[in-house]
């Protein structure tokens, strides 16, 4: 399913769902970020994805970086909450949803970098790469919060 993401774009679809999701700031111990291609749009994110019936954020946080990324993780923290009204993402399908995504913070713990139906690839990448790969601003922003290290999670 193709996805479109509107960022402060006036003439953004009006949304019509909001969805729990979940995004996960992981750093292995060179400091690097880990961050797949998406199949859907092409673009460099961190793993992530909707929570499921059942299950806690932080399961879907180790979860759904497992089925992204290959990596095995364990959360240790809270980056942000990130639920700007200003974010659509637009599906092919007719659903337009506001961002509602909690970045978690989490450690590797065991895998190897292996793409999957949702990534075209997987990599580590190291901070000051990150002008040299394709990453949406609101991605960039939970990555520069995530390497921040606040004491308190961002908000917005």
């Amino acid at each position: 399913m193709a996805r479109i993401e509107h960022y402060h774009d006036p003439d953004a679809p009006q949304a019509n769902s909001i969805v729990v999701a979940v995004s996960v700031f992981v750093r292995d111990a060179q400091g690097r970020v880990l961050l797949i291609q998406r199949t859907d749009n092409g673009l460099w994110s961190l793993p992530g994805g909707g929570q499921e019936i059942g299950e806690s954020v932080a399961q879907t946080a180790v979860r759904e970086t497992r089925e992204e990324t290959g990596i095995d993780v364990e959360v240790v923290g809270m980056v942000g909450v990130y639920s700007d009204p200003n974010h659509v993402v637009e599906y092919s399908d007719g659903e337009v949803r506001q961002q509602f995504s909690l970045c978690f913070r989490a450690v590797p713990v065991s895998g190897e970098p292996t793409p999957s139906d949702e990534s075209t690839a997987v990599r580590w990448v190291a901070r000051d790469e990150l002008g040299n790969v394709d990453v949406h601003p609101s991605t960039l922003l939970r990555i520069n919060h995530g390497y921040e290290e606040r004491s308190d999670p961002y908000i917005g």
